[in-house]
């Protein structure tokens, strides 16, 4: 495995925008480079270790969903090698593997969040509520419980920083309009569902992910960003599923959980984790990217 990565440095575009993983560079108008670092957030603060390999397996699990819905919606993907876009054999190197070239779309302004379980945010609001987002859900339900059925529950997207906040359907509708609202619902809904099905037959529980979407001049809606990663979903071993805990998970809520342990209060800068936790967190990355796509 060559070094981690947690910052690019080309030199031959320019660079548009560092977020809490990705670096992402101007090709021309239309077209954005995005290079997948190995940098890890936790609590919207991002971590000062790398985690090994972690940028190229993310790239890789969102390009096996990208094929696999393609079906389904559009999405960003161009299909050109961005090493033909870079002049030194240095940057190359810093792409291998994790690096994409892409449609520049006009983002929407919602995270598009589908639940399939009460876990996280979710199961603190069902708790005070009876409800997840103003959804109602039947009584007695327990931590990790599987819902009767997916739930679409969108956020705002927060500046760097901030925390993202739950809405409403009807916040949504104000937001995108109610044709594009109910798209963009239909469609989140129906990847989370088909693609939780194929995790289950390969031994992993899609608990519950969040799907960006952009739309081109045109109006036409694409997939975006990652789609149904261990950084953008909750990911459970179905072999040792069960409600009333937390599960164990191949995701980054093993290193919130060890963060929790800490006196830390949320805020940057984060602390470094030890390598024991490093090393534990990129094997449950490659374990997710094999058993997903073997």
């Amino acid at each position: 495995m060559s070094a981690p990565l947690y910052q690019s440095s080309l030199n031959s575009l320019p660079l548009v925008n560092r977020g809490k993983v990705r670096d992402i560079y101007q090709v021309d108008d239309r077209h954005l480079l995005i290079v997948t670092t190995d940098r890890l957030s936790a609590f919207d603060v991002v971590l000062p270790d790398p985690i090994p390999g972690k940028g190229a397996i993310l790239t890789g699990i969102s390009n096996f969903w990208f094929a696999r819905f393609a079906r389904v919606i559009p999405n960003h993907l161009t299909g050109r090698d961005p090493a033909t876009l870079v002049a030194t054999a240095a940057e190359r190197a810093e792409l291998a593997g994790r690096a994409i070239v892409v449609r520049k779309l006009r983002p929407l302004p919602i995270e598009a969040i589908v639940r399939g379980y009460l876990i996280g945010s979710g199961w603190s609001d069902y708790r005070k509520t009876g409800a997840v987002c103003g959804i109602a859900l039947p009584a007695g339900l327990e931590q990790a419980a599987r819902l009767p059925q997916p739930i679409f529950t969108p956020s705002t997207k927060a500046e760097a920083g901030a925390h993202d906040q739950n809405i409403g359907f009807a916040e949504a509708v104000t937001l995108l309009g109610a044709d594009l609202a109910a798209r963009v619902r239909d469609v989140a809904i129906r990847i989370y569902t088909e693609a939780a099905a194929y995790a289950r037959d390969k031994g992993i529980i899609i608990a519950d992910t969040k799907f960006e979407f952009g739309l081109d001049d045109d109006g036409t809606l694409y997939l975006i960003d990652e789609v149904l990663t261990p950084d953008s979903s909750r990911f459970w071993p179905a072999d040792s599923y069960r409600t009333g805990i937390s599960p164990p998970s191949y995701d980054k809520q093993f290193v919130r959980d060890y963060l929790e342990t800490l006196d830390w209060n949320k805020t940057a800068p984060g602390p470094h984790l030890p390598p024991e936790i490093i090393a534990r967190t990129a094997a449950k990355y490659a374990e997710a990217l094999h058993r997903l796509t073997d």
